[in-house]
């Protein structure tokens, strides 16, 4: 039981939002070049996405030290 705890991952869906949100963030210029709205929302979702993944990894997690 103790050795099933030790090898639970730490805030493994911190990291993945981070990374989708840097994927946002560099594909947003790309997608549908016809239409400028939807690269600025993926653009502004990207870094949403990305801050709260950032803040999940980072911030809270020195928060409770």
């Amino acid at each position: 039981m103790v050795h099933s705890e030790h090898n639970k991952s730490k805030g493994g869906s911190s990291f993945v939002l981070i990374i989708f949100g840097a994927l946002l963030l560099f594909l947003a210029p790309n997608i549908n070049p016809s239409n400028p709205e939807l690269g600025a929302i993926a653009l502004i979702g990207g870094i949403i996405i990305g801050g709260i993944g950032f803040y999940l990894r980072f911030i809270r997690a020195r928060a409770k030290d």
